[in-house]
């Protein structure tokens, strides 16, 4: 699988841009703040629905105009589809597919599939539980397109529950009556429910990434392991068997039940896969907090390598995305990874200058200077 043609209109910094795009190695150069990132965002954005720059969807439009639109011609054999994307803040976004089937936005997911290295993944190291739940659930969705609408309604859920847990707790801090929870009980169900989903994928996933993580790691730090996780539930402690999804659910359900009281008095819920964590392992120390800058590097582009072989292990190989990675490591580890990943069926890399990109990445070169995109 492979994108051969990406357009854009009114996405980011370019009013217009037409990029046709070669299987193999293609490279972005030029100064920094002149448009690259912008390029290989617009196709991170069509394989996950969001951008790994910013979390709302207002940034990704120019100035001055309502909406952008983003399309991409994708080959799989001999197959072509087009995809289409239009982005309205603060409405629905929609999308399209070969110019005629009206789709939701997350029919498109699984269409295109991609693998994104970026400056930003090493907060999958260094930050906070958000940024490695968020790097889970993306990779779920990659694996399994029907997760999307599972994510979405453990979302809507999980709001309408914090708005009555919110209001109750409004209510009794100012002496007013107490408020009829009675709906809380169906609310903690279909929480749960949605939750146990998602828990039983984060669990497979990470039981399958975490042996591909520690030899991509082997491999780009020879000695530097071993890479473990360690997936700590706010739910509690997990069984040792995880079994299927109702014991999960009965689980999420059982805590939600114990942390109600707290709950009611905080206005909010503390218990669900939006409270997890997965703790990384570096040898026998965690990894944030212990890790040298080195490390956590590596590490992190470990994590991007082990999703990139699972992915291609069920099913076509992604998109690999580099984003002004090289200029961030050192020459051993910029010549192994670039080793790694050069026999990937389309890579698409982003450089401020030539000298960045290793010699084993040759491929096609465009200059991007002024929102301008010209193949040299």
């Amino acid at each position: 699988m492979y994108v051969s043609h990406l357009s854009l209109a009114d996405f980011r910094s370019y009013a217009r841009a037409e990029v046709p795009l070669d299987p193999g190695v293609t490279a972005f150069v030029g100064p920094n703040g002149q448009g690259k990132t912008n390029l290989v965002e617009a196709v991170g954005y069509l394989a996950t629905l969001g951008s790994h720059r910013v979390s709302s969807d207002a940034p990704l439009v120019r100035m001055g105009a309502e909406r952008a639109v983003l399309r991409a011609a994708v080959v799989r054999g001999d197959r072509q589809q087009l995809i289409e994307l239009e982005l309205n803040p603060g409405k629905a976004n929609r999308a399209r597919i070969n110019r005629s089937s009206q789709v939701r936005p997350r029919d498109v997911l699984g269409m295109v599939r991609t693998v994104l290295f970026a400056p930003e993944d090493l907060a999958l190291v260094k930050g906070d539980p958000g940024e490695r739940r968020r790097f889970l659930d993306e990779l779920v969705t990659a694996r399994t397109p029907r997760m999307a609408g599972v994510r979405a309604d453990y979302e809507r859920v999980l709001k309408q529950r914090n708005t009555l847990l919110k209001s109750a707790a409004m209510a009794r801090r100012h002496g007013g009556r107490s408020m009829d929870l009675s709906t809380l009980d169906v609310w903690d169900q279909h929480l749960a429910r949605a939750g146990a989903e998602l828990l039983a994928q984060r669990l497979d996933l990470i039981a399958v990434l975490e042996p591909l993580a520690d030899k991509a790691y082997e491999q780009l730090a020879p000695g530097g392991g071993p890479v473990a996780f360690d997936y700590r539930a706010s739910a509690g402690e997990l069984p040792a068997e995880a079994g299927g999804r109702e014991v999960l659910y009965e689980l999420l359900l059982g805590a939600l039940g114990e942390a109600r009281k707290q709950e009611i008095e905080r206005g909010v819920t503390l218990v669900g896969p939006h409270r997890d964590d997965l703790a990384l392992r570096l040898g026998r120390l965690p990894a944030k907090g212990y890790a040298s800058h080195g490390e956590s590097w590596s590490y992190a582009l470990a994590l991007r390598l082990g999703s990139y072989e699972l992915l291609c292990a069920e099913g076509e190989q992604p998109v690999l995305v580099l984003d002004d990675v090289f200029a961030e490591l050192d020459a051993r580890r910029r010549e192994r990874l670039a080793e790694l990943v050069a026999p990937g069926e389309q890579v698409l890399v982003t450089a401020a200058v030539d000298e960045d990109v290793p010699p084993v990445l040759s491929g096609a070169r465009y200059a991007v200077a002024a929102g301008t995109v010209e193949r040299v």
